[in-house]
């Protein structure tokens, strides 16, 4: 019998475990089971009603076919409007190309930038897919160890260590995910004066608490900044996203565009210039109630005895660390989910400088996230509840 050819590539891609952690959950869910989920890092809220309305006449008006490849040139002049009026740069509109969210963005960059055996350096954590796109390219992630100790940032003398004749860049998240560090103008303004090309993925911008945080564009030209729709308008399930590039690099990511994904949805473009224009407002009270469940979610953890030397100051994640329950952050995660009912990510889905630690999200309500925390009290109170017992 014929066996069905299958690559290596999608043989050996590991699975993203939080995707793993959510559809567990749902099943649990369906089951019967009692299931608060404190691991998806979508956003609770509804998406506002301007941006709605505006792709509800998009459709009522038939904007329903291709545009072009790079996205609507109203939608491209939007965004160099917002990012002048937002961080004071200058950037054209022929530099941004719209697509159907910033997964596919990075893939497009990366197979932009890397023949086969270059190098993107990353952090260690990072988001879990990073490495698997730099790999679907043909490029190698190389990680760089960022610690607790150290803020989750950078070492600047370990990053210039990992540059190599094959760097083709650094990819830096911030606000982060999973740590919820924002990089500070001291911290870009380093990243730019390493050398390689910096590729700043921002999607977590306007999610921010305290000091604001900062577009890489504000330090170097030679970057590129990925963006989008999904966290900071609610719109995770519209797919929708940017990525504004140097000169040189806009005509190979449209070829590429071209022939992979097209474009975007038409009425999905035409609903993000009203999210550009008047989503601010909508933005800022979600951001004021993230702050709360946050400001609420580190105190718990803290009196449970779970480790945040770092608290985060952006995105909606918190890192816990929980070694001290049990080092395998795998193991621990799908004991927690099956005896409490609670779905957390394990740290390792982040890389192996992630491992033993949970990582929560506080994009639920805050009823749920009360008893959440309630249930995973009890399990950590309880010896008897480990893995394994």
């Amino acid at each position: 019998m014929e066996v069905t050819p299958v690559s290596d590539l999608a043989r050996d891609i590991p699975p993203f475990i939080a995707m793993d952690v959510l559809e567990k959950a749902q099943a649990m869910q369906r089951a019967g089971r009692s299931v608060i989920q404190i691991s998806a890092g979508e956003p609770d809220f509804e998406t506002p009603a301007p941006i709605v309305e505006a792709a509800k006449r998009a459709l009522d008006l038939g904007e329903t076919h291709y545009t072009h490849s790079m996205g609507l040139p109203q939608l491209r002049e939007e965004i160099a409007a917002y990012y002048r009026r937002r961080y004071g740069v200058t950037i054209s509109p022929e530099q941004v190309v719209v697509s159907s969210g910033t997964s596919p963005l990075l893939m497009l960059v990366f197979m932009a930038i890397c023949d086969p055996g270059d190098e993107v350096i990353i952090s260690d954590p990072h988001y879990a897919c990073y490495p698997n796109a730099i790999r679907s390219a043909g490029g190698v992630p190389v990680k760089v160890r960022v610690t607790e100790e150290g803020g989750f940032r950078f070492d600047l003398g370990d990053l210039r260590a990992a540059v190599t004749p094959r760097t083709k860049a650094i990819l830096v998240n911030s606000p982060s995910n999973p740590t919820g560090v924002v990089l500070g103008p001291d911290d870009l303004r380093d990243l730019a004066g390493v050398g390689p090309l910096v590729i700043s993925d921002e999607i977590y911008h306007g999610l921010v608490y305290g000091e604001r945080e900062h577009s890489m564009l504000e330090f170097t030209d030679r970057t590129v900044v990925i963006n989008g729709f999904s966290k900071a308008y609610a719109m995770t399930g519209w797919r929708l996203g940017y990525v504004i590039l140097p000169k040189e690099l806009v005509r190979p990511v449209q070829k590429l565009q071209q022939n992979l994904f097209i474009c975007a949805s038409s009425f999905g473009q035409l609903a993000a210039i009203t999210a550009l224009r008047q989503g601010e407002p909508f933005t800022k009270q979600m951001a004021a109630a993230y702050d709360e469940r946050r400001r609420f979610v580190l105190r718990r953890l803290k009196e449970m005895g779970l480790g945040v030397k770092v608290e985060p100051t952006g995105a909606f994640y918190v890192l816990a660390n929980a070694r001290h329950i049990h080092p395998d952050s795998y193991a621990l995660a799908f004991d927690i989910l099956e005896r409490v009912g609670v779905a957390t990510v394990p740290g390792i889905d982040f890389g192996q400088g992630a491992e033993g630690y949970l990582r929560l999200s506080y994009a639920t309500a805050m009823p749920k996230i009360a008893e959440a925390l309630d249930r995973l009290e009890t399990y950590v109170r309880d010896p008897k509840m480990r893995p394994g017992k």
